[in-house]
């Protein structure tokens, strides 16, 4: 037997041996998780809110040089830093504020959309950053600051032949570019045929035989990218082309042993594909059917009934339905859905394996933290901890959420990845603003 198993160690491929390097670690947290007294696990699992504004805050005001190397990246830094504050419930200072608007004014450029700093090139990555970071700071003098007329022409720009978004001037085309394109008309309200026209029939293109959708045809799922693909196709109400059995297939099977999901087939787990790979279930939960049999969910008494929705809308809190529907499984108390994925055991992963004490977020144990998964970690514990709920207006029960009820934060909207709050803030303003 010994003699065997040394065989099999011998034969392991260099992913296997990190595959369980990263277990043996998540394991040893769990296990001494499991093993100390109850003060203690409450404890373990509480969420340090203050360490992590403190962290955040520092961020804003000043970064060390080694950030240099993220000098075209700085609309996202400003992107994940606030969104991860808003997600906390907590707010920046005035003469923050101030400067951050500012700051993304500059990024502006004159001919539309938003550059990685100031005089850089408009991408289409960094105007996705700006915008929500604009939208997540609010405001009137926030909001107004984008130019939507410029902005509008420069998607159009970036439009290709094919129907798909190119990230920039003669820049890569992919399902990334399609997404924030879309996102970001959608959220401004400047969204229309023109820049919709055959941008489905590439995001369809793009899925694969796995069921997930890669960032270009040919290629590879991938979680990022299945997110952005499946968001995209329901702002422009095509998700019902799409294979949408294949696709919750394929992302049930990425959450792991580690609770944790990974971004591709049989690579490691990694915190930030909490929301990449977490919020595709939220997308999904609320659409209406999954290749045209329809997905519904229990009322209090189980009973089925239709809604008056589209199918293949999303319902969000813009849509008002009259109706109940039911899921499969009954139990579910009013005002529930019983969620696609472990919600619980991917709170635990977040919380126990990729949480810093010390304030921010990893990717998993062995790493060091960073804004960009403090950002994803958080969203995705958001969407975990509303992933039970129908209604945005009602609060979590208790039993959705891990660890004291003081661990809940702000929901978010699962198209964009803002506050929820403040995409109403924006939807409002928008929807009243003409763009000439």
């Amino acid at each position: 037997m010994d003699s065997a198993e040394s065989s099999n160690q011998r034969r392991a491929t260099v992913t296997q041996h990190e595959q369980w390097m990263v277990q043996d670690q998540v394991f040893q947290i769990y296990d001494i998780f499991a093993n100390i007294p109850t003060k203690a696990q409450n404890l373990m699992l509480e969420l340090q809110r203050d360490s992590h504004i403190e962290y955040l805050n520092k961020g804003l005001m000043q970064l060390s040089s080694s950030f240099v190397v993220l000098d075209a990246n700085r609309p996202w830094l400003c992107y994940w830093i606030l969104h991860s504050i808003a997600l906390l419930g907590e707010s920046i200072d005035y003469e923050l504020e101030n400067n951050a608007i500012d700051f993304l004014k500059h990024c502006q450029d004159p001919n539309g959309g938003y550059g990685g700093g100031p005089g850089q090139m408009p991408h289409l990555a960094t105007t996705y950053a700006a915008v929500n970071s604009l939208i997540t700071l609010g405001g009137r003098r926030a909001l107004s600051s984008i130019n939507r007329e410029k902005l509008y022409a420069f998607l159009r720009r970036m439009k290709d032949s094919s129907g798909a978004f190119r990230m920039h001037d003669a820049g890569e085309i992919d399902v990334r570019a399609c997404y924030t394109a879309i996102s970001v008309a959608s959220i401004l309200n400047i969204l229309d045929d023109e820049l919709i026209e055959d941008v489905g029939n590439y995001i369809l293109s793009c899925q694969t035989y796995e069921g997930g959708i890669a960032g270009e045809p040919g290629s590879e799922a991938h979680g990022g990218y299945t997110f952005c693909g499946l968001a995209a196709m329901i702002l422009i109400n095509e998700a019902n082309r799409l294979d949408l059995a294949g696709l919750l297939d394929w992302v049930v099977f990425r959450q792991g042993v580690e609770c944790g999901f990974q971004g591709r087939t049989n690579k490691l787990v990694d915190g930030c594909y909490s929301f990449w790979q977490g919020s595709v279930f939220a997308l999904l939960q609320r659409l209406h059917s999954v290749n045209g049999k329809r997905v519904a969910f229990s009322d209090a008494e189980g009973d089925c009934a239709t809604d008056s929705t589209s199918e293949g809308e999303l319902t969000d809190g813009n849509s008002s339905e009259t109706d109940e529907t039911c899921h499969m499984k009954q139990g579910v108390g009013h005002g529930e859905m019983e969620p696609l994925f472990h919600s619980i055991a991917l709170q635990q992963y977040i919380i126990l394996c990729s949480q810093e004490q010390g304030g921010g977020f990893r990717d998993k144990p062995g790493k060091a933290k960073d804004y960009y998964h403090t950002c994803y970690c958080l969203s995705g514990l958001s969407v975990c901890q509303y992933s039970w709920s129908k209604d945005e207006n009602s609060p979590p029960l208790p039993k959705a959420v891990l660890g004291p009820y003081s661990n809940l934060l702000e929901p978010v909207h699962p198209l964009h990845n803002v506050v929820l709050k403040q995409y109403h803030e924006a939807h409002e303003f928008f929807s009243s603003q003409s763009t000439s």
